[in-house]
């Protein structure tokens, strides 16, 4: 049974010609042209593109950071206006507080959004995310005393602590190294398809993109558009460590890098 055969039909997050463009040293930039891109209810979306292409932007309007210049932007069928507290946001960079241990990291999501949340509670709850991300025996340990996949499991555990229905991901696994990557994207798919959570995940990397992912959206260069959507072939739960050397794998990477490449190369002219 494939994920997409247990979601429902509504959509979780909703783009309908939506557009950004910013001022910037008194000129207009404009980062998106119009897309229209449905979410499902528990479904992973992997976006990828050249840099500079919107990728980002589009998670900062899920979360209310930023508004659409143009269209809409819903979340549950309604629009998103402000800062959107059903939703987990994590980027390339951990951010950890390096005063701060792995106890202490984890549950500084729960101090902030959440200040009358029980000590007894915010210590079980702190302790059950250093069980689901593996960190046992390092809740004391500080930033500077961990390795850079640790960090990451910090930083996804810390992201996960107030339960989020929706996961933003831009780039979380960028700097680590091949090996690490393999381990971090085994973990999030386990957690994830565990807590039913939706996921808006941003990647450069394609096949990183096919391998977590039931859909993988194409951009083209700045400003950028729906180029190309690709449902994944892959049956879940899936083999992160051995699904690259699956024959569809391998087709939807050549199809996804055949819309992909003139786009890139367009970026980096921009």
């Amino acid at each position: 049974m494939t994920a997409m055969s247990t979601v429902s039909a509504t959509p979780k997050i909703d783009f309908s010609g939506v557009s950004k463009t910013f001022h910037v040293r008194g000129q207009e930039v404009q980062a998106l042209q119009p897309v229209d891109l449905q979410v499902r209810k528990e479904e992973f979306v992997a976006l990828v593109g050249p840099s500079g292409c919107g990728k980002s932007t589009l998670l900062n309007l899920v979360a209310g950071l930023l508004e659409p210049t143009s269209g809409s932007v819903t979340y549950d069928g309604k629009p998103v206006s402000g800062l959107n507290f059903r939703v987990g946001y994590m980027t390339q960079k951990d951010t950890l507080l390096p005063w701060r241990t792995v106890n202490d990291n984890i549950g500084v999501s729960l101090e902030l959004s959440c200040r009358s949340t029980p000590r007894a509670e915010l210590k079980e709850r702190v302790a059950q995310m250093v069980d689901l991300v593996g960190l046992r025996g390092f809740e004391n340990h500080f930033p500077t005393e961990l390795s850079g996949g640790m960090r990451k499991r910090v930083a996804l555990a810390r992201t996960l602590i107030y339960r989020p229905e929706t996961l933003l991901m831009d780039e979380p696994f960028g700097a680590l190294d091949a090996q690490l990557k393999l381990i971090m994207q085994d973990q999030l798919q386990k957690i994830t398809q565990h807590q039913k959570m939706t996921v808006l995940f941003v990647t450069h990397d394609l096949a990183e993109a096919i391998a977590v992912a039931d859909r993988v959206v194409v951009f083209s260069a700045r400003p950028g558009r729906i180029r190309a959507v690709r449902d994944v072939p892959l049956d879940r739960p899936r083999d992160i460590f051995k699904v690259r050397f699956a024959e569809s794998f391998s087709r939807l990477h050549e199809d996804l890098w055949d819309e992909l490449k003139d786009e890139v190369v367009k970026g980096t002219d921009v």
